[in-house]
């Protein structure tokens, strides 16, 4: 086999392999416009491609009387942007300090970040909803914000470490020989080099709360304070008795705003991720 074969054949194996990760990923999402589009509210007698396509189940969802749709919506939103601002100061503060200072504990510290990624959340559920329960924050979204912006520090502060890592420390050096403080190198000089992988743990972030449920289900009880994962979860399972195109419905409208906020970082992302891998 010639080598300009054997490029033909790895192209087309890459190709390939491209092509069916676009259909694997892109025929659910069909599906779900699909039904949100049609008119009746089974599943069974739907279709991907609705014969009279209808924006009912929008209009349902926004003006409605009995629709609590944008309430979730809201809350939604609120506990995204105030995670990802919180989650994403808070771990570059962290990553910085064990990146740029030498202290007693350091060492243990970053293993205990990389030992706490090893357990599921959910073993975690029976402590977080007592202690939530203890301090007076059970159903309430400031309670949901604390535990996702604790359980953020871990992985994105171990991430965000290795990305502090590969900027060079004459940076520092050179600020100091000039006057400046910790503060100063820290907020002047390295978060701006940091875009990247902070775009990276802001984007992370902002998407947790419109993707979980198992959290929202266990901290939140009242339904003026849900989630749009668990709002839609009892607006099929039990207020409207299984009405898929409604919740197919809601659920394509969560992702213009991940969509949105994607766009707006994409610039930093790619090289956010790849940099933030480099240095452990």
């Amino acid at each position: 086999m010639t080598k300009k074969q054997r490029n033909f054949w790895e192209l087309f194996g890459i190709y390939t392999v491209v092509v069916i990760m676009f259909v694997i990923i892109l025929y659910p999402l069909l599906w779900a416009l699909g039904l949100s589009l049609n008119s009746g509210q089974g599943f069974y007698s739907t279709q991907i491609i609705p014969e009279n396509w209808s924006l009912v189940h929008y209009e349902w969802l926004f003006f409605n009387p009995r629709s609590n749709y944008l309430l979730w919506y809201r809350n939604t939103l609120f506990v995204a942007f105030t995670v990802s601002f919180l989650a994403t100061f808070i771990v570059a503060l962290t990553a910085y300090a064990f990146s740029r200072y030498r202290f007693k504990g350091r060492k243990n510290g970053l293993y205990a970040f990389l030992l706490l990624q090893m357990f599921p959340v959910l073993m975690a559920m029976v402590a977080l909803y007592i202690l939530l329960n203890t301090i007076g924050l059970l159903d309430s979204l400031i309670g949901l914000i604390i535990i996702y912006v604790g359980g953020a520090i871990p992985m994105n502060a171990f991430l965000v470490k290795g990305y502090f890592d590969t900027l060079p420390r004459e940076l520092d050096e050179s600020a100091k020989i000039d006057g400046a403080g910790h503060f100063r190198i820290f907020f002047q000089i390295l978060l701006p080099l940091a875009k990247p992988i902070l775009a990276v743990v802001a984007l992370f972030n902002f998407m947790a709360p419109f993707m979980d449920f198992i959290l929202p289900r266990i901290v939140l009880r009242s339904p003026e304070n849900f989630t749009l994962a668990l709002g839609l979860f009892n607006f099929v399972n039990d207020q409207f008795a299984n009405n898929f195109t409604r919740f197919a419905a809601g659920a394509i409208l969560i992702a213009v705003p991940i969509a949105l906020v994607y766009l707006f970082l994409q610039r930093y992302l790619i090289s956010g991720l790849a940099s933030g891998a480099t240095k452990g």
